[in-house]
């Protein structure tokens, strides 16, 4: 295939993996400002002096809480091999050190700014947030949030992974500070980093803070009686946040495709909110917990959450099959089945998903 054919993904992804293969260093920020010498970072152990705790949750990295001259630092090392088995989790801590290359000079609110990075060394030192992985958003963390999403936009970044993990809450400010899935597009004139940055509009900000953490989160903590309210304010401020975003790109010279975008979005929350508040709960739930079932089974890594993701879309197909196809909800595969045979594949995607269960 043609370079100018290739998806935006597929460009990124041969650039990178070209990059790695050739052993280049990608490195960032300043080697003195760092509490300890590069190899003695590299070395350090949970019996390490300093070391307050290792945190080896992460896919991609483990981190480590160093406490070293009065301050707290993140230092933040590579796996030898990424555990999501795919090009954009091989290229994933190379994409990161490349967004806080670019981030840093924009000094963007609740946007962590590492003091140094490298690629080949495994590493990026940061200085510590003292704070907390989200559960439920409250209206001040999703305010925030899509604050800071807004942003990122606006100077040309789409961050698609908006998991608790790469979220901390200080009380005041939600940050986010892992940029492994986050990629460059012009805001100007596409929507999103995918396809050729206008074919996949099913992706946007609000709906990747839905998919990847707010429906897990109200999984998490309770039925969809309990998850309605915080489901609508969190749409509520999503429509807000769209038309201020609107109104920023006008005067940047954004196309009319762009604006009318998120407008569109921002109309139609509206109304739904007012006339159909729990169909637009429905299919925004069947839309996140599809999508993030579908990410994690392409990445082979998935969790007890994805499996009750898998057996949310069974239950509610079988209780709202009707509703769900009446609001569009299903992708035009998945729409092409019957219920049954729809049935059949998602208790298919959950077997699976037990297969790659980490």
């Amino acid at each position: 295939m043609a370079g100018s054919d290739l998806t935006l993904d597929a460009r990124r992804q041969q650039a990178n993996l070209a990059f790695m293969a050739s052993g280049a260093e990608f490195s960032f920020g300043d080697p003195t400002a760092l509490p300890l010498p590069v190899v003695e970072l590299q070395t350090l152990t949970a019996d390490s002096l300093g070391v307050e705790a290792v945190h080896e949750g992460g896919l991609t990295a483990e981190v480590i809480c160093l406490s070293h001259g009065g301050r707290r630092w993140a230092v933040k090392r590579a796996r030898e091999e990424c555990l999501v088995r795919n090009p954009d989790g091989q290229t994933s801590f190379l994409n990161e050190l490349q967004r806080h290359a670019e981030l840093a000079p924009l000094a963007l609110p609740g946007i962590a700014r590492p003091v140094y990075g490298s690629l080949r060394h495994g590493l990026v030192v940061s200085p510590w947030i003292a704070g907390r992985h989200p559960g439920v958003l409250d209206e001040r963390q999703a305010r925030t949030l899509l604050d800071v999403g807004c942003a990122l936009i606006e100077h040309g970044f789409f961050e698609w992974d908006y998991s608790a993990g790469n979220l901390l809450d200080d009380g005041q400010q939600l940050w986010l500070y892992d940029f492994g899935y986050c990629y460059r597009f012009d805001a100007l004139t596409q929507f999103n980093s995918a396809g050729n940055g206008c074919d996949c509009p099913q992706f946007h900000l609000a709906e990747r803070i839905e998919g990847r953490h707010l429906f897990g989160a109200l999984l998490d903590a309770g039925g969809d009686d309990e998850a309605l309210p915080h489901f609508l304010s969190f749409k509520q401020l999503a429509a807000q946040a769209y038309e201020g975003l609107a109104e920023r790109l006008v005067r940047r010279g954004a196309s009319a495709q762009v604006l009318g975008h998120y407008r569109g979005l921002a109309r139609h929350w509206r109304r739904a909110i007012a006339e159909a508040p729990g169909l637009l709960y429905l299919a925004s739930a069947w839309q996140a917990h599809s999508s993030d079932l579908d990410d994690d089974l392409r990445g082979r890594s998935c969790t007890p959450r994805t499996l009750r993701r898998a057996q949310w879309l069974q239950r509610a197909l079988r209780e709202h099959g009707a509703s769900l196809r009446a609001s569009d909800a299903l992708t035009p595969q998945d729409a092409a089945l019957s219920d049954a045979t729809l049935l059949a594949c998602l208790y298919e995607r959950e077997l699976e998903a037990r297969h790659y269960q980490l």
